[in-house]
């Protein structure tokens, strides 16, 4: 296998401008099987943007992306959906007056037909519920729950069980731990860690910052729609990381100076 097929993903030279605003600028990313990585950085980095072309959310002025050593173009969502590319954004898209199975199927319900009329299997439905809540290890006593009855930290269980339900090869997650218990926090912190050891590959969005060091095996830190830095985690710190996401700010002021104080991509 060569360096290209062993990445999951490989994103090269990714551009976006709105405007006369450029939210990326040449932006690479790379990500292996199983790999969690963090993708950090401060307010208007490009790190939802850059997420949003993966998830074909938004369609980039520039550059490729690679799916398993293979070129991709994503129109829509529906297409990186295809390439087995989901996103969990941080408003969870749930329906609060459906119920916990509801919200795992919703719109790929499973029927069955009586009279030749298609008819909703509500049984067939809350067992393969119970079952994958199960196998991800999701703690949730009743399917039949309507999800407005939930916590913070199950409803984000709940958004990330529906996404890893479609069985995908990459799983993205914006801010999934924010405005969480420390009890919930824990939790999706530990799906995270199921749902990697299965082979699916992360990208954790997150302000965070000590939950990168719980999960991730690398990050990546974005600032003004570029690269800035990439660590693996076990070569970092948290007090690097918060220089790595404003040290490029305050260098960038220091006048005549054409370095970043050793902060390096």
């Amino acid at each position: 296998m060569n360096d290209r097929q062993s990445y999951r993903v490989r994103m090269t030279g990714i551009s976006k401008r709105y405007n006369t605003i450029q939210t990326l600028d040449d932006v690479s990313l790379t990500l292996k099987p199983g790999e969690v990585l963090g993708l950090v950085g401060d307010n208007g980095a490009g790190k939802s943007t850059l997420s949003k072309v993966l998830s074909g959310a938004v369609i980039p002025d520039s550059g490729s992306i690679e799916i398993d050593g293979k070129a991709v173009a994503f129109a829509s969502p529906a297409d990186s959906r295809a390439a087995r590319v989901e996103m969990v954004y941080q408003d969870l898209s749930l329906c609060d007056s459906v119920d916990v199975a509801g919200n795992l199927f919703l719109g790929r319900e499973p029927r069955r037909k009586m009279l030749g009329m298609p008819f909703l299997d509500k049984p067939r439905m809350h067992g393969q519920a119970r079952e994958m809540l199960d196998r991800l290890g999701i703690v949730i006593a009743d399917t039949r729950l309507k999800v407005e009855n939930l916590s913070g930290g199950q409803r984000q269980s709940i958004a990330i069980g529906r996404a890893a339900s479609f069985d995908p090869s990459v799983l993205i997650m914006d801010e999934p731990t924010a405005a969480l218990a420390v009890a919930e926090v824990e939790a999706v912190l530990d799906l995270i860690r199921t749902v990697s050891a299965r082979g699916v590959s992360v990208i954790l969005i997150t302000h965070r910052l000590q939950d990168l060091f719980l999960v991730c095996d690398r990050i990546q830190v974005m600032y003004e729609g570029r690269n800035v830095a990439e660590r693996q985690i076990e070569d970092t710190s948290i007090e690097e990381v918060v220089n790595l996401i404003v040290g490029r700010k305050f260098s960038a002021r220091s006048a005549g100076r054409g370095q970043d104080n050793g902060v390096q991509a």
